[in-house]
């Protein structure tokens, strides 16, 4: 991306970094309110790319600096992964990053620092041939935790650096035209804003949008003609193989992206999303109202893990369980995932992962089917969990997926980061035989 002069957005980026490695939020849910539209894409960018690259860049930080800066200078510290990003990665004239990365460590009243970022930024340059082929025999060059690294190699022993590459690239824009609302006349308002379209072989209703922008942006998006979603969480809606007039649970629908499709393809659905948040819920309901949908759908706040608080007792003939996961098969496009997420958290998502299931698989009728979905890649939350579940059920079987997308996984479908264009997602049909 093209520089600035000034260096607002690097300052927007230190508070969003801020916000994510010092308070745990999702880079997602905190874009800077303040500063010019082109300054707060500039932030975003910046930010998404130090995360992407933070190991990697975190080292060559450390070797060029004769000592580590104190904890409070830890901004500082990260003007400094900035202008490393923009010199390394970003294609930044030198002088730019430089000198504008330098000038901020003024703006946020620290001086005397402006000569260190300058120094450090400069001796980069100069031996940056060096570093980088250090970099590359030690496991931080691959930009990932430890623990995930490792998770990663263990279960793609063959096709973890092709997850790790994919990982650290930027995931191109998805959009998911709605078959209600001519697809064909939606393809043409798109391309006649000058975007470049491409639809997807496996997901019928895809299609990639180029050069990317804002959702708002897009010509037909307030009107319900598209919505923002990877081909990957798009094949949920035919996977879940629902009929017109079927009684159907999208148990964890929040933010409703595979509500609004059953909706967009079935008619007289008796569809019932459920979200433990009633925040996030609100956010279901928003986009069911652009989508035209809002009247389709029953919303409940409520833990799907606890039927006995909100089920009248009616068996669902079909019930997507798109369960809450680590999250490791978007990070491409939530950097953030990684430096966030650990192994005792995995432990927990699969705790709640087996919960859900148990909970859910008494409510569906026999002959039903129950989707198990998350957008994960680690075969714990996987195959693993959904091989337990159906060894320890007599009415349980497993339905097989045919595809010529992902690949077969314990009898699911895992489609890993990168692959056909598409996040990286598991999905096990589950039949109820009794």
């Amino acid at each position: 991306m093209n520089d600035r002069p000034g260096g607002n957005a690097r300052l927007m980026a230190l508070d969003l970094l801020s916000a994510v490695l010092d308070d745990h939020r999702n880079l997602g849910e905190t874009e800077p309110l303040e500063g010019a539209t082109r300054d707060r894409a500039h932030a975003m960018h910046l930010a998404y790319g130090v995360l992407r690259g933070y190991s990697a860049l975190d080292w060559l930080a450390g070797r060029l600096m004769r000592k580590p800066l104190r904890a409070r200078d830890r901004d500082i510290h990260r003007l400094v992964l900035i202008g490393l990003f923009q010199l390394w990665r970003d294609g930044t004239p030198p002088h730019a990053a430089i000198n504008a990365t330098a000038e901020c460590a003024r703006q946020r009243g620290k001086a005397w620092a402006v000569g260190l970022v300058n120094a450090v930024l400069r001796r980069f340059q100069r031996e940056r041939v060096q570093l980088e082929q250090q970099l590359a025999g030690r496991d931080e060059w691959f930009a990932h935790p430890d623990w995930l690294l490792g998770a990663l190699r263990d279960d793609w022993p063959q096709d973890w650096p092709a997850i790790v590459d994919a990982n650290n690239r930027q995931a191109p824009l998805w959009l998911r035209l709605n078959r209600r609302r001519e697809p064909a006349a939606t393809l043409d308002l798109l391309r006649g804003e000058g975007l470049e379209t491409a639809r997807h072989p496996y997901a019928a209703d895809a299609v990639r949008v180029e050069p990317a922008r804002p959702a708002t942006a897009l010509p037909g998006f307030g009107e319900g003609r598209l919505s923002v979603q990877d081909p990957a969480a798009q094949l949920a809606a035919d996977l879940l193989d629902a009929r017109d007039g079927q009684r159907v649970l999208d148990a964890c629908a929040a933010p409703g992206g595979k509500t609004g499709h059953l909706l967009e393809s079935h008619d007289g659905l008796q569809l019932i999303a459920l979200d433990r948040s009633a925040t996030r819920l609100a956010r279901v309901r928003e986009n069911l109202e652009r989508l035209g949908l809002a009247a389709g759908a029953g919303l409940v706040a409520a833990d799907a893990a606890d039927p006995g608080g909100w089920w009248d007792g009616q068996p669902f003939d079909r019930i997507l369980l798109d369960a809450p996961c680590s999250a490791t098969g978007v990070i491409r496009r939530h950097p953030e995932i990684k430096w966030l997420r650990s192994l005792a958290q995995v432990d927990e998502a699969v705790a709640q992962q087996r919960r859900l299931l148990e909970a859910l698989w008494p409510l569906l009728a026999p002959g039903g089917m129950l989707l198990y979905a998350t957008c994960s890649v680690l075969r714990a939350e996987n195959e693993r969990l959904v091989g337990a579940f159906l060894r320890s059920r007599v009415d349980a079987g497993r339905e097989a997926i045919d595809g010529e997308w992902g690949r077969e996984s314990g009898g699911g479908r895992q489609i890993l980061p990168g692959e056909q264009e598409m996040d990286g997602f598991f999905y096990a049909r589950l039949r109820k035989t009794s």
